[in-house]
């Protein structure tokens, strides 16, 4: 473990020294995001992973925001559900039901209070497998800071999940470069994107999420629809996605 560690560090550390700027990684992003198409059947199911552990406290407050709007876009053009899986604390891991109404995932939501402890990504993939097992899954959108697993673990799952037709779409909060390279592979082998966000892109953030929930949930003429309200996120989305 250490020494992949060392070895993505060394990686990255080769790499050209300008760190890309937010616009930089949105359109990154947005040019990956062209290749995606929602699964047919998948009834606009979305899982939604968090990383609950004490580093995201400032930012899950935002996180439950998200959610409701992502539940308000989607709604008026054919609905969403989400399964809320969220790690924290010493080895808690919990998958939440699938939720209709964004009332009640934010009330599940509110409950929960972040705790320290290390990243159990491994484990929200493993859920996210079993949620695929039992039907179509559209995607799994998984937001966090960083990663404490072995990557090759990761990967296996993801690569399961990439069979499984369920694309990821990662967004990390900050630079953390193991995690960011751990995350780039988990989207390259699921078809799905990889997007780091700060305080600056937080709104853009949201504008994409909500893009991501009603695309899900009705595809290329969702995204139109969306755009002619004003949605910025279902513009960037609509200037690389081709109509299926």
């Amino acid at each position: 473990m250490a020494k992949d560690r060392d070895d993505m560090k060394e990686t990255l550390v080769r790499r050209n020294a300008q760190v890309p700027s937010a616009s930089d990684d949105i359109s990154a992003f947005l040019a990956k995001a062209k290749e995606i198409k929602p699964q047919s059947g998948s009834g606009g199911r979305l899982i939604f992973a968090l990383d609950a552990t004490m580093s995201r406290q400032p930012t899950w407050d935002r996180a439950c925001h998200i959610q409701a709007e992502m539940f308000q876009e989607a709604g008026q053009i054919g609905g969403l559900k989400i399964k809320l899986v969220y790690f924290r604390g010493f080895g808690e891991c919990r998958a939440s039901r699938w939720f209709e109404r964004s009332d009640e995932l934010a009330k599940a939501m509110s409950r929960i209070s972040v705790q320290g402890g290390r990243t159990q990504i491994g484990k929200v993939l493993t859920a996210a497998l079993n949620s695929a097992a039992e039907d179509k899954v559209a995607a799994l959108v998984y937001v966090g800071d960083c990663m404490e697993e072995d990557v090759d673990v990761l990967c296996d799952r993801a690569g399961q999940l990439g069979l499984l037709g369920v694309p990821m779409f990662l967004f990390q909060e900050g630079r953390d470069g193991v995690a960011e390279q751990a995350f780039r592979e988990m989207a390259r082998l699921t078809n799905g994107a990889y997007c780091p966000f700060d305080a600056g892109s937080a709104q853009q953030l949201a504008e994409l999420l909500k893009a991501v929930a009603v695309f899900a949930s009705g595809g290329h003429g969702a995204l139109k629809a969306l755009e002619k309200k004003g949605g910025q996120g279902a513009r960037l989305l609509l200037q690389q996605i081709k109509p299926g």
